[in-house]
């Protein structure tokens, strides 16, 4: 049956929306913050580190100046690298297969990722997912230059709108506040997917929550045999 979408192009956040890195993640924050001299977070404390940008966590988490969260941050993103950005991240169930449907629908895609664009390439390609995106965007290595939600999702419509894309009616899908509140800022409703690691009150302000992917799928994808 063909489908349609109420959205012109979508743009997804890729931790706690599509992959699930907290394994790696856990790993190596204990690593860099026992190198600092700062206690390590427990896996239930990991809501307070993933999905924001780590600059920001080092210092709202543990209390670095800006000047030790730029060293943390630069030790961090070296055991990254020299791990491989895609050890043990997992993508969540049905999330892949979504993003092919909604690419066999015609509907533009692109991520809006607080991750460093490296990485959200190195994970796309990895997934198989980057034949399905029109755009891949991701924060700058050193998560200042470019970094705060609302500047990567309006660098997200940039590059699409560059690439041809209708940007008119565009929707982000993420699983934390700053998604929300970085959409807004940017002037794109979201929705707000409940698997990441959120607090409940997290979700206010969204356009919409939803569960699971079916959820998810029917507010972006509306089956209609006329095609119209």
């Amino acid at each position: 049956m063909p489908a349609r979408s109420p959205f012109s192009c979508i743009l997804w956040d890729v931790d706690g929306t599509l992959v699930d890195a907290s394994e790696g993640i856990l790993r190596r924050l204990t690593v860099t913050l026992e190198h600092f001299g700062r206690q390590a977070p427990t896996r239930g404390e990991l809501s307070h580190w993933i999905g924001p940008p780590m600059f920001e966590s080092f210092q709202a988490n543990v209390g670095m100046t800006p000047e030790q969260a730029t060293e943390a941050v630069t030790f961090y993103r070296g055991l990254n690298k020299r791990e491989g950005y895609t050890v043990s991240a997992r993508l969540y169930p049905g999330v892949a297969d979504l993003m092919h449907e909604l690419r066999a629908a015609g509907i533009p895609q692109s991520t809006a990722s607080s991750k460093p664009e490296v990485q959200v390439v190195a994970l796309m390609d990895h997934f198989d997912l980057a034949p399905d995106l029109d755009a891949i965007v991701g924060a700058s290595l050193d998560e200042r230059t470019l970094s705060t939600k609302a500047d990567i999702v309006r660098e997200a419509l940039r590059r699409l709108a560059a690439n041809g894309v209708d940007t008119s009616r565009p929707v982000l899908i993420g699983d934390r506040h700053h998604d929300v509140e970085g959409g807004t800022d940017a002037g794109v409703p979201v929705i707000f997917v409940r698997w990441g690691f959120s607090w409940p009150h997290e979700a206010d302000g969204a356009q919409a929550a939803v569960d699971d992917v079916a959820q998810l799928r029917a507010l972006l994808l509306v089956d209609d045999s006329a095609g119209a």
